[in-house]
């Protein structure tokens, strides 16, 4: 009877204490919904930080040159892919907080996609030009797309996005074409050329709805669209004669076309060589204003709700963001976050905006809708700020 007790006492005590012992586990766990990462494009390193606490959790080094590096998730944010312009792209584990696999498949490489399924990866090279298409999970090559004009030179790839159906969609600077390669049916893509688009396409979006993939032309005035549910309309050409003007001003550097914003029934675009905000229908792509803005935009960004657009600038002017109301179309706040503003960033819903500020070493956050500065973290020549939510994004 006495062991019986004591067995059924010891029961109880393992009983009681698993709780507290599966408590102590969870303390450890950690999710990836408010996670993100801040290149250091100085020093080819990240910082992984965490938006609630807005901290910063570790710095990751060895991810080569990163002056123009861009970041892509996996489905399910796990996994971080950072394509360096050295041809590198390098696979972080976001709660491990380490490199977990690492290729250079160029010489010099522009940006990345990641498939609809979350199963590809494919990189937009300049050098030797083409795109390369690679397993999420292993880094290994699963398709080789050279990107050649009909005279059989390459061209640089610039535009790179994913688009519904497992596709990829990319402009070829020098041929002036826009390629759909699609891979639904396998590893073998079937490639779709829309030739004679314009002149030097030099970026691309794609809409939120995956449906517009729209190409900026440096070569001429104007836009190249293709309707990607329609694709055998083929390529239109929009905003002709918007372009820098009569009177060019020195282009110190390309927009961002990843950066428009749409909000509401309208875009609102960079203007190339002009101080100004291009406000587009959306119905018809036909232009319904211009907001003269401090200088030469680079990001115009639209808040989550919409509500308002976020600018910043080229150099001279890259010192300054300005915040343009979505409803009157006008500026309605000029902020001076310091020396080169070169990338902005929105929480998922919107409530913070993540700002970084290069020549200052730090990334600054503010409220979006008081635009109270809230705090400012320590980051070596910050750029681009990339949070998880962006796997769940088309085109970003």
């Amino acid at each position: 009877m006495r062991r019986t007790k004591l067995a059924g006492c010891l029961l109880w005590v393992l009983l009681l204490a698993c709780p507290l012992a599966l408590a102590g586990q969870s303390d450890g766990l950690r999710a990836t919904g408010d996670l993100g990462v801040i290149i250091e494009r100085a020093t080819g390193s990240i910082q992984i930080i965490e938006t609630t606490s807005r901290t910063s959790l570790a710095r990751i080094t060895g991810l080569g040159d990163l002056s123009h590096a861009s970041v892509k998730y996996s489905r399910d944010e796990r996994y971080a892919y950072i394509f360096g312009r050295d041809g590198g792209l390098t696979q972080v584990d976001m709660l491990r907080r380490k490199i977990t696999n690492r290729i250079i498949q160029s010489g010099n490489s522009i940006g990345g996609a990641i498939s609809q399924d979350g199963r590809l990866l494919a990189v937009a090279n300049y050098d030797p030009g083409g795109v390369k298409v690679f397993d999420a999970r292993t880094l290994e090559l699963v398709a080789d797309i050279p990107a050649k004009d009909d005279g059989g030179e390459r061209s640089k790839v610039v535009g790179l996005v994913d688009a519904p159906r497992q596709r990829f969609v990319f402009s070829l600077f020098e041929a002036g074409e826009i390629w759909v390669a699609d891979f639904s049916g396998g590893d073998t893509p079937e490639i779709t050329r829309h030739r004679d688009v314009g002149r030097q396409p030099y970026d691309a979006l794609i809409t939120p709805d995956g449906r517009y993939y729209i190409a900026g032309l440096f070569g001429e005035d104007g836009m190249a669209m293709l309707d990607l549910r329609r694709p055998q309309d083929g390529v239109q050409r929009i905003m002709d004669g918007y372009g820098r003007g009569d009177e060019p001003l020195p282009v110190f550097k390309m927009p961002h076309l990843e950066g428009w914003a749409m909000a509401g029934d309208y875009a609102f675009m960079p203007a190339v060589g002009h101080h100004s905000v291009l406000v587009v229908d959306r119905r018809d792509w036909s232009e319904v204003k211009r907001i003269p803005v401090h200088g030469q935009p680079i990001f115009v960004m639209a808040s989550p709700d919409q509500h308002a657009v976020w600018v910043n600038f080229a150099y001279p002017d890259n010192d300054t963001l300005q915040v343009i109301d979505v409803d009157t179309l006008e500026i309605k706040a000029s902020l001076k976050p310091g020396p080169a503003v070169l990338h902005m960033e929105f929480t998922p819903r919107g409530e913070h905006i993540w700002v970084s500020v290069r020549d200052a070493n730090e990334v600054h956050i503010y409220d979006s809708y008081s635009l109270e500065k809230l705090g400012q973290l320590p980051v070596e020549s910050p750029s681009g700020i990339f949070l998880t939510a962006r796997a769940h994004r088309i085109g970003l």
